[in-house]
């Protein structure tokens, strides 16, 4: 029985001597365990400190070797070690994340809508302004004649002078440089003329243009027309037809007109007739 009892108390001290030495030794493991992790945390730090991309950002920097470990793909750039060779420091693109904010710029709807409209509002304002419209060319009429006879070749001899109206309407300015006429009697050509009008017209502005064209009609009908005092009314009809050269934006354009005029070819002159002015 005494030794029953004495076993047991042995038991029970060498159990809670156990546990008082586990008590006592604990702060010295924890210890130890300590300055063996804290080097592999520095080690690992460095890891990370090491590497960093070109322009030396902080939020570039990624453990290359940490990653490693936990089987994904190194970086192409550096092979896994962090560190690029100096000379190679401008040569080599720095990787950045997708998720980085410096991928997504603010307000980018804003400025590309914007960009757009400009464009927009630019090549339309562009094609209203230079988009060419007609010129308009219309003949205002007869303004002098002259006439003269030839009674050994029953010829009549006509100088005229007449006006052509010409209006611009485009928002550019339109030169008028050569102007050629042809006067047709009986669809026979009696006279022509060629002359240079060195005319320029501001935009949406008109002008005029005098021409004189010399004319030599032979016809037997005409003349006795022309010269028979019984009768009352001596007009001859003509046919007036010719272009307009005119240039604006480095392009050359001919623009025709035709007129039916009457003449009194009785007297020695024709007083000036009222011109025709095109409304602004």
């Amino acid at each position: 029985m005494c030794f029953c009892v004495g076993h047991l108390v042995r038991t029970l001290l060498s159990t809670m001597g156990g546990k008082l030495a586990l008590f006592w030794k604990a702060p010295d493991q924890k210890e130890s365990e300590g300055k063996r992790i804290l080097p592999r945390q520095l080690d690992a730090e460095d890891d990370v400190t090491n590497y960093a991309s070109i322009n030396d950002s902080a939020m570039s920097r990624v453990p290359c070797a940490g990653i490693a470990r936990r089987g994904h793909v190194n970086c192409p750039t550096c092979q896994g070690t962090g560190r690029i060779p100096r000379e190679q420091e401008r040569q080599l693109v720095a990787l950045i994340p997708y998720g980085d904010q410096r991928l997504k710029p603010r307000r980018t709807k804003l400025y590309v809508c914007l960009a757009v409209t400009i464009c927009l509002l630019t090549t339309s304002l562009s094609l209203f302004f230079l988009f060419p419209r007609s010129i308009t060319v219309l003949p205002a009429g007869l303004n002098t004649t002259s006439v003269g006879f030839n009674a050994n070749t029953t010829s009549i001899y006509l100088n005229m002078t007449n006006v052509l109206n010409i209006t611009n309407n485009n928002f550019y300015l339109v030169s008028a440089v050569q102007l050629d006429v042809e006067v047709l009697h009986q669809s026979l050509v009696v006279g022509k003329t060629t002359m240079k009008t060195p005319l320029n017209m501001s935009p949406l502005q008109s002008g005029q243009i005098y021409y004189m064209v010399a004319s030599r009609i032979l016809d037997d009908n005409t003349y006795n027309i022309c010269t028979w005092t019984k009768v009352k009314v001596h007009n001859i009809l003509l046919h007036i037809q010719g272009s307009l050269t005119c240039t604006y934006l480095c392009h050359s354009e001919q623009l025709a007109f035709e007129d039916y005029q009457y003449v009194d070819c009785r007297g020695n002159a024709t007083l000036p007739h009222p011109l025709y002015h095109r409304p602004p």
